[in-house]
């Protein structure tokens, strides 16, 4: 495990010396900037309250309470006296207290937000605090041993975010941020948030006259004709794959009745997500995905060993209710078309069926322009349905085919989800920016929940 420097080793024990360089200690540098965030702040404005500052991809950011919003000048001067903190080499040190008088600590501080995180730990628990001249904050650690080590970060923005996360609590501020080993490494990323900025589809799509979002319907998309005509143009690409790939196209309602989903599975996990409609006394829920859909088609009539593998297509329009804080641009919506496919195949044909989808893909994805892929199998998790039997040759059957493809393959160990393991696909963009795409997931659980069977060459049924 990863302890400060400070930490006392009162056995024999293998040490390794975390650097910059490596990616944990990036992490720290990071997150200890975000404590330092959070001392400018307080210098700066002393009634305002910390609550939470954790590490994010590339990044850092810190959530306050404060009587009035940050503006631009605020965060200039923040940024200012992050760095005359980070010059004074102030060393960080830690203490533990018990977490009752803890609770006491921060309440005498004023801190109403971090005395209500400590009092949700359980009772009889210590809890460990760092200090930073005259800043003391939460934190599990570790940290850098001293604010001088600080010195390459730059503030973001300012967004808004709810209390814990939950829309019925108190707004709160979240001051973003970056932090990096080196110089060179912050203009770099300040550089290629340039060039992202230049491509941000927001904007191609305003100069473009491609489409537009409304506050009349948050989430949603306006196509214009021009971003329509690309969008058919896509679509039609996409149909001529199914069909030279053995993939039916079929159609599901959007609207369904909800015994549906909780039959699935889905109405217990995601219902929060979906939205839902009452028409003479029955519930119904706007499809979130497609999959609960294709299975009630595959049911329709007595499916033989022969019918094998049997592949759906669909450009299904799905409705999920995210947050509205979570919603960008039309990469991140509440109603979209997902084109997904469903394989319906025995264990035996796993294999040739995730090596044929893992060339489909590749060529999609190449005819786009998107050559750099990463392939990354999630295997099973601690809880999880099925035999081991069964998971070790679904997950034998998902590396093989990637193996088979001559491509390299990223084992995710426990990532899988409990239902079944899965590839992942990522993309790399023009600027280097990963963004997962395609999935093959094996599933072990829908068909059996639904009722879906074959009938075997035995004459058995199987699902």
């Amino acid at each position: 495990k990863l302890v400060d420097t400070s930490h006392l080793i009162e056995h024999d024990e293998s040490l390794a010396i975390v650097t910059a360089k490596d990616p944990d200690g990036l992490d720290l540098i990071r997150h200890s900037t975000a404590h330092l965030l959070a001392y400018a702040v307080k210098e700066l404005f002393p009634d305002a309250q910390v609550t939470i500052g954790p590490v994010i991809e590339n990044g850092f950011f810190y959530d306050f309470a404060y009587k009035r919003p940050f503006t631009p000048e605020d965060l200039v001067a923040i940024e200012k006296k992050m760095g005359e903190l980070a010059a004074r080499d102030e060393k960080v040190t830690r203490r533990v207290l018990p977490r009752d008088e803890a609770v006491e600590y921060f309440k005498g501080l004023g801190e109403a937000y971090k005395a209500e995180i400590i009092g949700s730990i359980p009772e009889g628990q210590d809890v460990s605090l760092y200090r930073e001249g005259a800043f003391e904050d939460l934190c599990r650690g570790p940290h850098v041993p001293s604010t001088g080590k600080l010195r390459f970060f730059k503030l973001m923005k300012v967004a808004g975010a709810y209390w814990r996360g939950d829309h019925r609590n108190e707004m709160l501020q979240r001051i973003y941020g970056t932090a990096w080993a080196t110089k060179e490494e912050l203009a770099q990323y300040l550089t290629m948030l340039e060039e992202a900025e230049k491509r941000d589809h927001r904007k191609l799509g305003r100069e473009l006259d491609l489409f537009h979002i409304d506050d009349h319907a948050p989430g949603m998309v306006f196509w214009h004709p021009k971003g329509w005509a690309v969008w058919q143009g896509v679509e039609q690409y996409m149909r001529k794959v199914y069909q030279d790939n053995g993939y039916q196209e079929v159609k599901g309602p959007q609207v369904i009745d909800k015994s549906l989903w909780e039959l699935s599975g889905h109405w217990d996990k995601y219902k929060d997500a979906m939205f839902t409609t009452e028409s003479e006394k029955r519930e119904y829920a706007l499809k979130p995905m497609n999959c609960p859909g294709h299975i009630l088609i595959f049911k329709q009539g007595i499916k033989s060993y022969r019918d094998l593998p049997l592949r759906y297509g669909e450009f299904g329009n799905c409705h999920r209710n995210e947050p509205s804080g979570g919603l960008h641009g039309i990469m991140r919506v509440r109603g979209f078309t997902q084109d997904d496919g469903h394989i319906f195949c025995t264990e035996d044909q796993i294999l040739p069926e995730c090596l044929a989808y893992t060339a489909l893909l590749q060529k999609v994805y190449k005819d786009f322009g998107f050559t750099q892929i990463i392939y990354k199998v999630a295997t099973r998790p601690a809880a999880r349905i099925g035999s081991d039997e069964i998971w070790d040759k679904a997950e034998a059957a998902l590396i093989r085919s990637l193996e088979a493809a001559g491509v390299e393959v990223i084992i995710a160990p426990g990532d899988g989800a409990f239902y079944g393991p899965k590839i992942e696909y990522t993309l790399k963009d023009a600027l280097g920016r990963q963004w997962q795409c395609g999935t093959m997931q094996v599933d072990f659980m829908m068909a059996q929940r639904l009722g879906a069977e074959y009938v075997a060459e035995s004459g058995e049924r199987h699902a």
